[in-house]
């Protein structure tokens, strides 16, 4: 037993009805340039789901990252049961029952479910391994939590609510009490969400204390005992869910009233920009196709929604229409110019903006500096190079103008590394680079995942401006609140097909719900019999 735990059992004995579980106490965490934590204090009651909510960059996942030994802070203290802590690494904070589930998951993706839960406390006898046993424990907490899962499967191909089950049960299979969720429902269907909200109840029951990060008030109002505000790294306060409301919440956090409604005058649809001819996308490994005969329009001056339930096509679709995979058949015409089997630098430059799905894997160079990654879509434009150089000083104002109007923040201003940076202000990077560029047609996909009420509004905004001045926009949401407030029409994707064309006006959350879960296509299947 590891001295931590010891010390725990000795305080669990003289402290049992000690009421916080763990205290963070007056904890300062500095980074070049940035006050990241500035005399935070934070306290967690035994067997309660405690939220944590600020803007993006308020350092939510700095504080817990220093809870979780990743960072070592400046001053302050961690007390576990009334006693004081030393967490240099989380070794240690795994001895001490803390676990924590990241915003970005940290799996093996060649390796099994079973074989990354027991990575770095497999069962062994003498140096065997003693897998059959692990397996059993797996099992058992997957059906004592409801988290079921094949142990067998490669992580690479099992969905992203598998994927968190996998880090939930790594965490429960090293005996964690105390469990930390970064932004657990960033990368979520709102049925995942649903499904995680009901684990985190349950893992609450069992008497795990929680700590829960997030922007997203529903989701606190909901699920939530505690929650606990930051601001520009200080400590706002600490309100009890049943006596508070969104609208208090969303104050504290940002400062300022925010809107939750979309204000946006009536659509006035222009010229077609965007005009689909039963394109078709293969499958993985040859299988039926991802997308299938899609005919669609958008035009100037409309938002247009793709919305669909997760894994229906919409990342095929996308990807299709940017040149990043190759159309099998069927047609793509940008401005009446077929541009099916045009290059993605062909397509950027001749109006087409993308925000990503994947902001990690196609929306920016993590080790490249902000600024590089502020143009890399326009480097080689006469505003940026001379005689084949690139123009430094110009590429530098450039990034600083966009920094201060989307309210990028970073440690270094411009020339902070991408990957340092909080999942909330990479995206805020990139919608303002896709936004700023010269475009016809603005694809985004979930253009506000991993941002605060108060980016949200700000984007939403922007969208609106750029629909009002001409752009097409191309709109891929799983949030149903933001495919209801800001689109002018809705085509519902099921299994790579367009199943229904709803306007938003007319129609409900209700009826959305069963286009996208496939039950009004199967109606009029039957009714076709």
């Amino acid at each position: 037993m590891s001295e931590n735990r010891r010390e725990d059992e000795v305080a669990k004995s003289v402290g049992e009805e000690y009421p916080y579980v763990i205290e963070m106490c007056n904890i300062t965490k500095e980074f070049p340039g940035i006050i990241a934590n500035d005399n935070i204090t934070l306290q967690l009651k035994r067997g309660e789901i405690h939220a944590l909510l600020g803007e993006n960059g308020a350092g939510k996942s700095t504080l817990m990252s220093v809870l979780f030994g990743l960072y070592q802070p400046e001053k302050g203290e961690i007390r576990k049961n009334g006693k004081v802590v030393t967490i240099k690494d989380p070794n240690d904070a795994n001895a001490l029952g803390i676990g924590m589930v990241h915003q970005h998951f940290k799996l093996v993706d060649v390796f099994t479910v079973l074989d990354n839960i027991i990575l770095g406390v497999e069962p062994n006898t003498a140096g065997f391994l003693k897998k059959k046993q692990a397996r059993e424990k797996v099992l058992g907490l997957s059906k004592t939590y409801g988290l079921n899962i094949d142990p067998d499967a490669l992580v690479e191909n099992i969905t992203v609510g598998m994927q968190q089950r996998t880090e939930i049960l790594k965490m429960l299979y090293r005996d964690n009490e105390i469990l930390i969720f970064d932004e657990p429902t960033a990368v979520l269907t709102p049925q995942e969400i649903d499904e995680l909200m009901e684990v985190m109840r349950g893992l609450a029951k069992e008497g795990k204390s929680i700590l829960f990060i997030t922007h997203k008030l529903n989701e606190i109002m909901a699920v939530a005992d505690r929650c606990s505000v930051l601001r520009k790294g200080k400590y706002i306060g600490t309100v009890n869910i049943a006596d508070t409301t969104k609208e208090e919440l969303s104050n504290m956090m940002v400062g300022r009233d925010v809107k939750f409604v979309v204000d946006k005058e009536e659509a006035r649809p222009k010229d077609i920009v965007l005009e689909l001819n039963k394109m078709s996308v293969k499958g993985a490994r040859g299988k039926k196709d991802a997308v299938h005969e899609v005919s669609l329009n958008v035009r100037a001056g409309e938002i247009v929604c793709v919305a669909g339930i997760d894994g229906n096509g919409q990342t095929e679709f996308v990807h299709a229409l940017t040149g990043l995979i190759k159309v099998d058949s069927g047609s793509i015409q940008l401005l009446g110019e077929n541009i099916t089997n045009k290059s993605i630098r062909y397509r950027n430059t001749h109006g087409i903006s993308h925000i990503p799905e994947d902001r990690h894997k196609h929306g920016l160079v993590l080790d490249y500096s902000l600024e590089e990654n502020m143009v890399l879509q326009r480097y080689f434009e006469p505003q940026f190079q001379k005689g084949g150089f690139i123009r430094f000083d110009a590429v530098r104002k450039y990034a600083d103008d966009l920094i201060e109007r989307f309210d990028v923040r970073s440690g270094q201003g411009a020339i902070t590394t991408s990957r340092s940076m909080s999942g909330g202000n990479q995206q805020k990077a990139i919608v303002a680079r896709e936004m700023d560029r010269e475009h016809k047609l603005l694809i985004a996909v979930q253009p506000t995942r991993g941002l605060d009420v108060g980016a949200i509004e700000y984007i939403h905004k922007q969208i609106v401006n750029s629909r009002d001045s001409g752009t097409a926009v191309l709109l891929v949401s799983l949030e149903l609140e933001e495919v209801m407030s800001l689109s002018d029409r809705i085509l519902v994707m099921y299994e790579g097909e367009i199943v229904g064309e709803l306007d938003p006006k007319t129609t409900t959350v209700q009826e959305l719900g069963l286009y996208m879960a496939g039950a009004k296509r199967q109606m009029r299947r039957e009714e076709a019999k």
